[in-house]
């Protein structure tokens, strides 16, 4: 969640529980739908002045690139039952002949049973959520029919797990940040956040170099399509969660003409900038700490009072409290704030958490912390050796590449905290100071917020939750309205996206759509 727009992703292992739990038939009986889309506690967000569209690139591909179309994949066993390959990219579309990035793929092939509709590019999310690693995790998960019609293909972007993958802490120096306190009450504390964000910095530009700048989602959009031309399909057929809805729609302005059936699952918004973003999350997070406050107040073992005031109550004054004095645990780390209400949000991304959850703010209300600091090296993929993956430092270097820091100073960062506080009472104010993070990026961005018209575009499917803690509703309902051919699908519900949640009537649709290519019509809503 430390990121300048924090937590653009479903973690990978919490995207395989929760698809797997789910496997739906394309044919089954959908679950209660209505005419029009529910009400929903955020407004469609209504694009800045001066945000322009996202202008797509020439059909024709350049001669420059040519060979880069032209590879031949070799597929290899790999990780049991899947099929790994290796390409290459330019480092630098824009110069080409100036070296090369090698990306990683892997495969399940199609079961058969029905005519092959070609590959799917699956992407979890993030940035930094290995599509590889999701891939494995969840194939057999998928609808059988599906599963029958498609490769299932999953590409680690440049940056991410397999393919060239930025790093830039030590383990140690990883549980520093993570703990480093994100609500500072003085000088000393402002002075110790900044410590900690430069030291990432530092990091990356010491380990990626030049690299850094070149992580971009756009150019991450443009592999893309150098991997399905060499998959030999004319068109990209697409299933993005979360941030990988961003690298769709990317995808979808840069090339429309080339977009099959494509599905954005728990969407962004391309037209916010980096401030009104974090903005708007955190009060997504505020919408979902209210629906688990609500569940919390009907069950005997909730720890925060017998009222959802009580609770909100509670929650406020056991963050001030770990703020105070950090709360021992079973291992020789301390619980910080800062891990509390990672903790926190980890468990609002899934309804099967609230119990985790609820179970950890017990205990850290009689004084251990070991629970909720659990729930936080869950949220970071903490390896039990103190190891990290490489998901969070690509999170940073691509969201500090693709939108400008909202932030320059800690000033403004502060001055920014009573406007994110009425965003959200309880997440806003460490919303604002994690914004501050790419303030001290060591490569300017590239990119700039912007709409995605994608016109000519086939049939994009958009999907949005209700109470969506991470992507806000409002942010389906805005990318669906820029799409020319976007066809929003709503899901009135909890949790962080929709697909693959146990609701027949939201995989009905999606199904459908990627057996018949069938979009659903506008309006489409499903009940939980």
């Amino acid at each position: 969640m430390r990121a300048v727009r924090p937590s653009r992703l479903v973690p990978a292992a919490l995207a395989a529980a929760l698809l797997l739990g789910a496997c739906t038939s394309g044919g089954s009986t959908p679950g209660q739908t209505v005419s029009s889309a529910p009400s929903s506690d955020h407004a469609p967000v209504t694009p800045a002045a001066g945000v322009t569209p996202l202008e797509p690139l020439p059909a024709e591909i350049p001669a420059a690139l040519a060979p880069y179309y032209a590879q031949k994949l070799d597929w290899k066993s790999c990780d049991g039952e899947f099929e790994c390959t290796t390409f290459k990219v330019p480092l630098d579309y824009a110069a080409p002949a100036g070296g090369d990035l090698l990306l990683t793929a892997a495969r399940k092939r199609a079961t058969g049973g029905k005519p092959r509709l070609g590959s799917l590019l699956l992407n979890p999310g993030g940035p930094g959520g290995s599509a590889v690693e999701y891939v494995e995790g969840v194939a057999k998960g998928y609808d059988p029919e599906v599963r029958g019609a498609y490769d299932l293909v999953g590409l680690d972007p440049r940056g991410v797990g397999r393919s060239s993958p930025v790093t830039c802490l030590s383990g140690d120096r990883m549980d520093a940040y993570t703990a480093a306190d994100i609500t500072p009450d003085d000088q000393s504390e402002i002075d110790a956040l900044v410590a900690v964000d430069q030291e990432f910095a530092a990091g990356c530009k010491q380990r990626a170099g030049a690299f850094l700048g070149h992580v971009s989602t756009v150019e991450s959009a443009r592999d893309l399509d150098v991997l399905r031309a060499l998959l030999g399909d004319q068109k990209l057929s697409y299933l993005g969660k979360s941030y990988g809805t961003f690298l769709g729609a990317t995808y979808a302005g840069l090339f429309p003409s080339r977009v099959g059936r494509m599905v954005l699952d728990g969407a962004m918004d391309p037209s916010l900038d980096a401030r009104a973003g974090n903005k708007t999350q955190a009060g997504g997070f505020d919408v979902a700490w209210a629906a688990f406050a609500k569940d919390c107040a009907k069950r005997d073992d909730c720890p925060l009072g017998g009222d959802e005031q009580a609770i909100d109550q509670q929650l406020d004054a056991l963050f001030k409290r770990i703020d105070g004095a950090a709360l021992p645990t079973e291992s020789s780390r301390k619980l910080t704030e800062a891990q509390a209400t990672t903790g926190v949000i980890h468990a609002m991304y899934a309804e099967f958490l609230w119990p985790q959850l609820r179970t950890a703010l017990t205990t850290a209300k009689a004084g251990d912390g070991t629970a909720l600091l659990k729930l936080s090296d869950q949220y970071y993929d903490r390896g039990a050796d103190g190891s990290y993956p490489n998901l969070m430092y690509a999170n940073m270097a691509v969201n500090c590449l693709d939108l400008p820091a909202p932030f320059a100073s800690p000033a403004e960062a502060a001055a920014a905290v009573p406007e994110f506080e009425q965003a959200s009472r309880h997440f806003g104010r460490d919303m604002a100071w994690m914004a501050l993070a790419c303030g001290y990026w060591p490569v300017k961005p590239t990119g700039a917020a912007h709409t995605v018209r994608a016109a000519g575009a086939a049939p994009i499917v958009v999907v949005g939750t209700t109470r969506d803690p991470a992507t806000p509703y409002a942010w389906a309902q805005s990318l669906a309205g820029q799409l020319e051919s976007g066809r929003l699908l709503s899901y009135d519900g909890d949790g962080h996206t929709a697909y693959g949640r146990h609701n027949t009537c939201v995989d009905g649709a999606v199904n459908r759509y990627l057996l018949g290519g069938d979009a659903p019509a506008a309006g489409t809503s499903c009940a939980k």
